[in-house]
């Protein structure tokens, strides 16, 4: 375990309690000390929801330890079910409530309660929340889908039906996505059976089985689930995610061939992405360093958005999710680049400022880091903060979502022009040179000290200032061409007279 201001994912009992979260009629009972209740906190304040998490902690404390803290489960959980009277009661124990080894599953069953109990067994000292999402999600499944599957009764003809799989509580953008997603479905002509995490009971992944095919929209919750009802109801899963333009088309293919349906595709105005990277507006964006980091669905996603709708150039791909670091690589191998697979923010900050891109696409993480470097960067991908559950319609999937990627990615850039309006009127009172641009918080001290590249070259504080001077759109490129000119010719430190030498030389 690593000590660490900032990480990507809380503990397993985080996932169960998004996935208890975002469900009707279930109740989750959760052995834990009083420091591990703040939870509750990253559904009320962050995602902003309109109710308390359907939670109930044992909250021990330091003199319980002496006591029978098995007893205060069993009270614990009584009191639960006499209160919320909940279809099913999910039990289990936080990070440090494991330690003591009560068995809140034994424990719960042995109160003989009128409702199922489902136990999970989240290992917190190995996984991390996604995993906890996954395999609670996974045992709830298996626990209301499957008794009985042996005897359903065929399923009956007519308008194909699907189950949507994966948008929990707590995740980004899940339910504009869901909105947008069931709207293609339907023009699509196919019925949507069940939903799940987001809005079912217990009753109704009774019904999971019942649906001709699974669409998976977020493998790291609903993966494990999707294998399983494939395996037991001969269930075939969509694999394309439809984030993009590109993926949005693969998504309504193979969910038509899915469904037995001829696909109709989106037409080439649902989406007003392809026609604005087109436009005259868009086209110095071109060839423009992208550097990508999320968890593995979003991350791989923006990727390819970034390459092939928008002609970004992907420097770097990377996810904190180990257990899609395969799809990852395979997705680096593709952009020709070696992904980075890290839970550390530090490692991930390093190669920001190694490669220096002109765009970062990441966390809120890598928002706070992009802002210290006075890199543009946009959110895709959880872990985020309060600003990242907006109030409107804001998907990241299907022809709305194609637009808002637009929007989100391309905007941070072409605010930049603020920065080099900036540069045209430095001598003006009103717009110093010291002035940073807004949109990228904090930037570097004009008058600091010349700062280090790298082992070899170094740049004067006058030659930094010059470098300022040109135009934000092609400074990255600028700053490269000098210093590999200062390197090629031994220069220990980047002057004025360094920087136009290397300005004509490539310029030849």
């Amino acid at each position: 375990m690593q000590l660490a201001l900032w990480t990507y994912e809380g503990p397993p009992h985080v996932g169960a309690m998004r996935v208890a979260t975002a469900m009707e009629g279930l109740h989750y009972v959760l052995h834990a000390p009083q420091g591990d209740t703040y939870a509750d906190l990253l559904f009320t304040m962050i995602e902003r929801s309109g109710r308390r998490p359907p939670v109930t902690y044992t909250t021990f404390q330091a003199r319980d330890l002496g006591g029978d803290t098995a007893e205060l489960f069993k009270a614990t959980a009584l009191d639960a079910w006499e209160r919320f009277r909940p279809q099913a009661l999910l039990v289990g124990a936080s990070c440090t409530a494991e330690l003591i080894q009560d068995d809140p599953g034994g424990l719960a069953r042995a109160l003989g309660l009128p409702v199922p109990v489902v136990a999970v067994e989240l290992p917190a000292y190995q996984k991390k929340e996604n995993w906890g999402a996954a395999e609670t999600f996974y045992q709830l499944v298996r626990a209301f889908a499957g008794p009985g599957a042996a005897g359903r009764a065929p399923r009956p003809a007519g308008a194909p039906t699907c189950n949507i799989l994966g948008p929990a509580a707590l995740g980004f953008r899940h339910r504009d996505d869901l909105v947008e997603v069931r709207a293609m479905l339907d023009r699509l002509g196919v019925a949507v059976n069940v939903v799940a995490p987001l809005g079912a009971s217990p009753a109704d992944l009774a019904r999971l089985g019942d649906a001709d095919f699974n669409v998976v929209l977020y493998p790291e919750v609903a993966g494990q689930a999707a294998r399983w009802l494939e395996r037991t109801f001969g269930q075939k899963s969509t694999r394309a995610v439809p984030i993009g333009v590109g993926a949005t088309r693969e998504f309504l293919a193979e969910a038509a061939a899915l469904a037995g349906l001829d696909a109709a595709p989106e037409p080439d105005d649902a989406s007003r992405l392809p026609w604005y990277s087109r436009s005259v507006d868009s086209t110095y964006l071109t060839g423009k360093r992208v550097f990508v980091f999320g968890d593995a669905t979003h991350a791989v996603a923006a990727a390819r958005v970034a390459r092939d709708e928008l002609g970004f150039t992907v420097v770097g791909l990377g996810t904190y999710s180990r257990e899609f670091a395969r799809e990852v690589r395979e997705a680096a191998r593709g952009h020709g680049i070696e992904a980075l697979i890290a839970d550390d923010y530090l490692e991930v900050e390093a190669r920001i400022a190694e490669l220096r891109p002109d765009l970062v696409l990441g966390t809120q993480m890598e928002r706070h880091v992009a802002k210290r470097h006075g890199t543009p960067c946009a959110v895709i991908s959880a872990p985020v903060h309060v600003q990242d559950f907006p109030a409107r319609h804001s998907p990241q999937m299907g022809a709305e979502g194609a637009n808002v990627l637009f929007d989100t990615w391309v905007h941070p850039l072409m605010m930049g022009l603020e920065e080099h309006l900036l540069g045209m009127f430095r001598d003006d009172p009103e717009f110093g040179e010291g002035a940073a641009p807004s949109h990228l918080g904090a930037a570097a001290d004009p008058a600091a000290p010349a700062a280090a590249v790298d082992d070899a070259v170094a740049w004067a504080a006058e030659a930094e200032a010059e470098l300022r001077k040109v135009p934000f759109f092609v400074r990255g490129k600028a700053r490269r061409n000098t210093e590999l000119y200062a390197r090629e010719r031994g220069v220990g430190t980047i002057t004025v007279e360094t920087l136009y030498d290397a300005k004509a030389h490539h310029a030849r």
